[in-house]
């Protein structure tokens, strides 16, 4: 069936993302819901979810996929590898040159383009979740509070209490520790912060104009402000920083689409 309708699916770790664009690339819909088990479950969700907004069927939707679990729903056009569809979409928003800072659940990455949006250097932390998004919600979890809670605590902080653990177990109990011993929580709150910007910066030097995206992003603003506040650089955060990578994914769609079939 031809279609004039795309979407970008992002299975990820802790979250599925998606995006339907039409075909002059005007977002139609979007979606996110826990990934949870079950990859083929959520996704086929997603795709419902999006298709009942834009008056549609999932089967007139052109499906690219993306993430840890891409290869995992039935029905698509094609998966891509995460790098690619976080430089794409994040190009489509802001050009290049750049360096895109994702903060996903599981991983963090690093990818420079250059002015052509090709990828001229790529990162990715995986060997632990230090400094990733779950990072984040395991120390909310131990402290019986929401990330929210410490993003707000976080920004009214006038000075960050130094977090020396990178691992979220240590971490943990280093926090609590300093609370019992009577530190102030909103500079500890900063201090977690800034161990997950720490973390990043000591993975590649960012150059150009740096882009902002994942969750961790879109949820903890105060990241945004601790990266704003230690490189020079033009810091671009997209409306959504969650969906950039479901974003490229459907921009590979369109792509596909204009080279086989437009």
């Amino acid at each position: 069936m031809e279609t004039t309708h795309f979407a970008g699916l992002d299975l990820g770790s802790s979250f599925t993302k998606g995006i339907l664009l039409d075909e002059d690339k005007q977002v139609l819909a979007r979606s996110v819901e826990r990934t949870g088990i079950n990859f083929s479950e959520v996704g086929k969700e997603i795709l419902g979810q999006m298709a009942r907004t834009a008056g549609l069927t999932p089967e007139q939707i052109s499906v690219v996929t993306t993430g840890i679990g891409r290869n995992n729903v039935e029905g698509i056009r094609f998966s891509k590898p995460e790098i690619n569809c976080f430089g794409k979409g994040s190009y489509f928003l802001f050009g290049g040159p750049c360096t895109v800072v994702d903060i996903g659940g599981q991983d963090n990455k690093i990818i420079k383009l250059d002015k052509e949006g090709k990828q001229v250097f790529f990162r990715m932390n995986r060997k632990c979740a230090a400094g990733t998004g779950s990072f984040l919600e395991e120390i909310a979890l131990k402290l019986n509070m929401k990330t929210q809670d410490m993003n707000e605590m976080a920004q009214k902080a006038s000075e960050p209490v130094a977090v020396g653990s990178f691992c979220t177990v240590f971490a943990g109990t280093e926090i609590i520790h300093h609370l019992r011993a009577g530190e102030n929580t909103d500079g500890l709150m900063r201090g977690v912060y800034e161990s997950v910007t720490k973390r990043i910066l000591e993975m590649a030097t960012l150059d150009d104009q740096v882009i902002l995206t994942g969750g961790a992003i879109a949820n903890n603003p105060v990241l945004v402000d601790l990266f704003r506040e230690k490189i020079p650089n033009t810091i671009q955060v997209p409306d959504s920083p969650q969906f950039v990578g479901a974003l490229g994914a459907a921009l590979y769609a369109i792509e596909d689409y204009e080279e086989n079939e437009g």
